[in-house]
């Protein structure tokens, strides 16, 4: 089958276009323009705030009138994440799509079906003709996957109706109505560098081929951090191995809502040391991939020579970095009380940096259902990198959870909806992963909300893919809830 041909062939035709668009976090000039056209082309009214969200109104269809109105809600942005082996520039190339059996995935990138698909299905709800609903509000959010910016910093008395639908949900025949709160907490060690031995024998260890995946979502399902990894490693050789391990640099990570899959480091070991090295490594690779060799099976280690960097950090203070890491629990801290098998609190080491100044930056990101476990958590790392003495740490990006509510009159017709096209019960849920209600809850105290997507697997890694048929069923779904409200 190929891409034309897929159904609902509306919603695809609104996210091919979506995907010849750039539009990584920050970079969303594109898709504003392309709103407030597609509003224009069809003559309805379209606003943008000043902090770049898009609000496109359509009036109710004959015989609605009536009818309650409904926001229609996602984000513009995407994670623009990619293989080591691909060359795409996320500012300037389109995302190639790629039909996979059942599956729609990219080319070795991101799909940005997060949350592309979201956008595309409520284009396709303001663009028909023919499906019968009330007034319908489309809310285009930009910067959700980098600090939720958009709906933070959303427009008060802007919208007008008393439900929100958020097409961001990742799992057909499921609907959402609470998630989970969170924040970033970044270390900086002003760690410094010293002049590097010159005949000590340099290699660059990398790790990459994991599987990672969203930071909320896929936090328990036992995936391998990058970052955990590569400072186990280091401690390891440090501690248990006894070398004397020069660190010059270690990075790893690049966005603080995904579970990293790459990590690297530059390190340097007296010249008698260099098969030792090699062997340790090796042994530590092969126990690495027997542990994680279900959840993990693509992982890769690499040891490759390099000239001498002429600069070190500091010993003690890396020593103290890799100690830190090592200390800080990396994923599920908490399952909940009253549903055991939902997370309620986790941890992810996201991004590790060395920069040319010698400062060593640690991420990590902290999510919970309760605002004291968040908090909690929060002081729990920012304690273990305070030992490690890190001269700065900072706590932004808080946002608020979604609190779940159970008996709203848009989740009974969701729910009566899902039955009449689905021919069974959806099941309704909280999610760990953050959504905007909550933000969006706070400006509009008193707004039902629910939130649906089509099945979703990978997102944020180049392993993101959509599955095809279950886009049929949310396309449906929706058309179902908007006329039975």
């Amino acid at each position: 089958m190929v891409y034309e041909e897929l159904q609902p062939q509306n919603v695809f035709r609104f996210f091919k276009e979506i995907c010849n668009i750039p539009r990584p976090s920050g970079h969303e000039e594109g898709m504003k323009e392309y709103l407030a056209r597609f509003a224009e082309e069809r003559g309805l009214w379209h606003e943008t705030d000043e902090r770049g969200n898009t609000l496109i109104r359509k009036p109710a269809t004959a015989g609605k009138e009536g009818a309650p109105g409904v926001v229609l809600q996602g984000h513009t942005d995407m994670v623009p994440e990619k293989r080591k082996d691909v060359q795409h520039d996320f500012l300037k190339d389109p995302i190639q799509t790629v039909v996979d059996g059942e599956w729609l995935r990219a080319a070795g990138t991101t799909l940005g079906a997060d949350n592309g698909i979201g956008v595309a299905l409520a284009l396709a709800v303001l663009d028909s003709r023919e499906i019968a609903h009330g007034p319908v509000e489309a809310l285009f959010t930009v910067d959700e996957e980098v600090s939720l910016g958009g709906a933070e910093h959303l427009r008060e008395g802007w919208l007008q109706s008393p439900y929100l639908i958020n097409l961001d949900s990742e799992e057909e025949g499921e609907v959402y109505v609470g998630c989970a709160g969170g924040n970033c907490l970044t270390a900086t060690w002003k760690c410094g560098f010293e002049p590097a031995p010159a005949d000590y024998f340099y290699a660059h260890i990398a790790l990459e081929g994991l599987s990672g995946g969203h930071s909320g979502s896929d936090i328990d399902k036992g995936h391998a951090n990058a970052i955990k990894l590569l400072s186990s490693l280091l401690v390891r050789l440090q501690e248990e191995e006894k070398l004397d391990l020069r660190i010059c640099s270690m990075e790893g990570g690049s966005k603080h809502n995904a579970i990293p899959i790459e990590a690297a480091a530059v390190v340097g070991v007296p010249a008698e040391e260099k098969e030792n090295l090699r062997v340790q490594l090796n042994l530590f690779a092969s126990e690495m991939e027997r542990e994680y060799k279900k959840t993990d099976p693509g992982m890769k280690w690499t040891l490759a020579s390099c000239a001498c960097p002429g600069q070190q950090l500091n010993p003690m203070g890396a020593e103290e970095i890799t100690a830190a890491l090592m200390a800080v629990h990396t994923g599920v801290y908490a399952f909940s009380q009253e549903a055991p098998e939902f997370v309620h609190t986790s941890n992810n080491l996201a991004i590790l940096r060395t920069e040319e100044t010698g400062e060593v930056s640690a991420v990590s990101s902290q999510r919970s259902d309760s605002e004291f476990s968040k908090e909690e958590v929060t002081a729990c790392v920012a304690a273990a990198f305070r030992l490690a003495h890190a001269d700065r740490i900072v706590v932004d990006g808080d946002y608020p959870g979604w609190e779940p509510v159970y008996d709203s009159h848009l989740l009974a017709v969701a729910k009566a909806s899902h039955r009449a096209v689905a021919g069974r019960e959806p099941e309704v849920k909280a999610i760990h992963a953050g959504l905007e209600c909550g933000l969006i809850g706070k400006k509009y105290p008193g707004m039902e909300m629910i939130s649906v997507g089509p099945t979703l697997r990978g997102v944020h890694t180049p392993e993101e893919r959509m599955h095809i048929p279950s886009l049929q069923v949310t396309w449906d779904y929706l058309v179902r809830i908007l006329a039975d409200l």
